[in-house]
């Protein structure tokens, strides 16, 4: 796995030992079957993440308190090929109400054989979050971002 730092962009990939379907949907569907769970932004201990599969759908953390956060919209959803979704996350880590300061997380899944997909992923535009982005995008790129995930994600799918 290698990262890339390009600006206001990082870019990570991962080949998973998964067919590109079920990749795809542990990816999303699934996505708190990997996501770190101490990567959020909930007062409260999260319970389960909610990923609404259609463009407008959103990405929601519930707590166990059954509070909720919607920090993603979905903005293109594209099985088993891609699906686009916005960091509505500010540099304060709090949720950004205004698109216009938001970044995007694309994800293609690309098949390698009928068992293996090779995942990229690409966090752009996140000079849009303002002075000081380049704290998101550093924070993002260690290896306690983007990259965890997906050895995570590998490590769902392949389950």
């Amino acid at each position: 796995m290698t990262t890339l730092v390009a600006g206001p962009s990082v870019r990570t990939s991962i080949t998973v030992e998964a067919p590109i379907d079920h990749a795809f949907t542990v990816f999303t569907e699934k996505m708190g079957s990997w996501w770190v769970p101490e990567h959020h932004i909930l007062q409260g201990e999260l319970a389960e993440m909610v990923f609404e599969p259609r463009v407008g759908g959103r990405i929601i953390d519930r707590a166990v308190d059954g509070t909720e956060c919607a920090w993603a919209r979905v903005l293109a959803f594209e099985p088993p090929n891609r699906v686009v979704f916005s960091w509505d996350i500010s540099l304060q880590w709090q949720i950004q109400t205004d698109p216009d300061k938001t970044s995007e997380v694309e994800v293609t899944f690309v098949a390698d054989g009928p068992r293996r997909t090779r995942v990229e992923l690409e966090h752009r535009n996140l000079d849009r979050h303002g002075d000081g982005w380049e704290g998101m995008r550093d924070g993002v790129s260690t290896p306690d971002g983007w990259q965890l995930g997906l050895e995570r994600f590998a490590r769902a799918a392949a389950a």
